[in-house]
């Protein structure tokens, strides 16, 4: 099976292909071909991870490339990498994106665009796949950028809607800003290694380090090079703000960018390139701090939104906020496994609420209420994945997110302890806004009876990748059930690998955030189901903090700011000294000065045969004389 994994990002880049040139015209051929195409790629993601996993554990590192390019002294391959990691990531892509696109059958029949939609969710599957398995830095970067062009294609998707158009824009332009900086460390680390294959620099980082032909500093600096891409595309501070508006998309596209491809890519990077982060204590305190801020800015903002997506939204920036955390801090494997976790339940807050809005046709949560009445596998499905989220036992997100918060703890970045309690608060603030979301969105009375009375349950090809999500959403944190450790067994940096504890000690350790997490549900209740507070008042009362969150810090305000008076003005400036110096001076002057010299030399021209005359003699006299002397 490994040795057919290239098949892998190929077999959904073969659907768009075929989708896009014979089958455009037939909506059912269309999806069926994508669909297949990913169950395909799942299946074999499987049959490469068991293969893998009956290896030995130190030779669970397969590789094979062909020659791409030979530009002396370098060459330039693309390959396929198998490892746990890889492995791992294979398995949480391709059965999202299976069950992403099935659902999306139900969720889109009706679009005039349905083919072109399954064109681009393979594009889509195919760039990040290719990411996946990608065996050096330049093939990481080529799937880098096709994630990104096709994030601006799904994104768009509704390019007619002005909010969509804007919100692709926004997401493309935001995420160059990171890739220039990723793209300068590729380039730094081609020039200095003479390679971009990752374990040939790993083996020479290694090996300049303990030799010191490289400075811990100077690896530092490429590291965070490349984490400028990470913050991009992961959607870290300060580059947050283009996945916000990228609800602007299909839900599903929602769900797919939100819990398996996109943003994970830049987390899989971090991870991928451990070697070059964990070189220097400066690069992984930037990451651990950036992360662990993100974590907490955007719990605090999804405190306060209306839009159900949207808080899904910045539930997603504040969970990739805690990978990045505990990559920072050292929990490789808790990082990884988060990402694991965190894909399953996300995925399902996200297909929910596109049932949710299937059925209302609304996205605010101030006009749903009641709802289970009416749609009772969406409300016990997103009951589960609310509870994943919030880091109850034994759903899934309960042993993820605990064990980064350990890894944080033992950590010894500067400030760790800062960053523990970041991180417990963080879980407090989840726990409360994704209850809120709960109870407003499904208990309690209808708040607007005329949408409550045409609201419905999804069909089956949407509620079954909901059961399965649940199903996942629930099981999947026990791979690494206290004491066995199954996953930190197979997926970690290093020799050895990370020890899971066992679950007296894990009970020990978590239960005062388990309690701040329980209180943190209570207040939501005491808030939203029981309203013994009344959110109104509570919100008038604190106006000034409420409005700093519901408007997100004023950043999109700032950041428009700006773009319009700095960004444009530096713009006017070069626009005059373009038009004026340069084309008005240097282009058209140059043009001034000539005309006037072959103005001046006309006046030679009389067409008189004794002036040229006169003009050869009085040459040759000149010559003549200088030959002389």
């Amino acid at each position: 099976m490994i040795q057919h994994s290239w098949l892998i990002p190929g077999m959904p880049a073969l659907a768009y292909a075929v989708i896009v040139l014979f089958t455009r015209r037939f909506k059912a051929l269309s999806a069926g071909i994508s669909i297949l195409a990913m169950a395909a790629c799942f299946f074999l993601s499987m049959g490469v991870f068991q293969e893998l996993a009956k290896l030995d554990p130190s030779a669970r590192t397969v590789s094979f490339s062909w020659t791409w390019l030979q530009i002396p002294p370098w060459e330039a391959h693309v390959g396929v990498l198998i490892d746990p990691l890889c492995a791992n990531m294979l398995l949480v892509v391709t059965l999202v994106s299976l069950l992403v696109q099935i659902y999306s059958w139900g969720y889109m029949h009706d679009d005039e665009r349905f083919s072109v939609y399954f064109s681009y969710l393979s594009l889509f599957s195919a760039s990040m796949l290719l990411l996946v398995v990608a065996n050096n830095y330049l093939q990481i970067f080529i799937g880098w950028e096709l994630v990104g062009l096709c994030s601006y294609l799904l994104i768009g998707f509704w390019y007619f809607k002005p909010e969509a158009a804007d919100a692709c824009k926004k997401a493309f332009v935001v995420n160059r800003i990171g890739d220039m900086g990723f793209l300068m460390g590729v380039i730094t680390i081609g020039m200095m290694f003479q390679t971009f294959d990752f374990a040939e620099v790993q083996k020479i980082v290694t090996q300049g380090l303990s030799d010191h032909t490289y400075s811990t500093t100077f690896i530092a600096g490429i590291a965070l090079l490349l984490f400028c891409g990470a913050v991009g595309k992961s959607a870290q501070f300060p580059l947050h703000v283009w996945l916000p508006d990228a609800m602007e998309g299909p839900t599903p596209v929602s769900a797919l960018i939100h819990a398996a491809t996109m943003v994970a890519a830049g987390v899989y990077m971090v991870a991928r390139t451990y070697t070059l982060f964990s070189a220097d204590p400066l690069s992984m305190t930037v990451v651990a701090w950036v992360g662990g801020f993100t974590a907490l800015f955007a719990a605090t903002i999804a405190v306060a939104q209306d839009d159900i997506k949207r808080i899904l939204a910045y539930s997603t920036l504040s969970q990739l906020g805690y990978m990045i955390l505990s990559l920072g801090a050292g929990g490789y494997t808790a990082g990884m496994f988060h990402l694991t976790t965190h894909a399953c339940f996300k995925a399902l807050l996200f297909l929910g609420s596109g049932s949710v809005i299937h059925g209302l046709h609304n996205q605010d949560i101030w006009k749903m209420g009641g709802l289970w009445r009416k749609m009772k596998v969406t409300t016990l499905t997103f009951a589960v994945a609310t509870l994943a989220i919030a880091g109850i036992p034994p759903f899934a997100g309960f042993f993820s997110k605990d064990a980064i918060l350990d890894s944080v703890h033992n950590s010894a970045v500067p400030g760790h302890c800062v960053l523990y309690y970041m991180g417990v608060f963080t879980a407090f603030l989840t726990a409360f806004y994704m209850f809120r979301l709960f109870f407003v969105v499904f208990t309690g009375e209808p708040r607007d009876h005329h949408a409550h009375d045409h609201a419905h349950e999804s069909p089956l090809n949407m509620t079954g990748p909901l059961v399965v999500l649940a199903l996942l959403s629930l099981c999947v944190g026990w791979l690494n059930w206290p004491g066995v450790g199954l996953y930190s067994q197979f997926v970690h940096y290093g020799s050895v690998p990370e020890g899971a504890a066992s679950i007296g000690v894990l009970l020990g350790q978590s239960w005062p955030t388990l309690l701040l997490v329980v209180a943190g549900i209570a207040l939501s209740a005491a808030f939203y189901y029981w309203k013994v507070f009344s959110a109104e008042k509570m919100a008038e009362k604190f106006r000034p903090v409420y409005l700093l969150l519901k408007n997100k810090y004023y950043f999109d305000e700032m950041y428009g700011w700006l773009v319009k008076k700095v960004l444009f003005g530096l713009a006017s400036i070069f626009h005059w000294f373009d038009e004026k110096i340069v084309d008005d001076g240097m282009v058209d002057g140059t043009g001034w000065i000539n005309q006037k010299m072959g103005g001046l030399l006309s006046l030679t021209q009389t067409g008189y045969i004794q002036n040229y005359a006169w003009v050869i003699f009085a040459a040759v006299a000149v010559i003549f004389f200088c030959v002389s002397f």
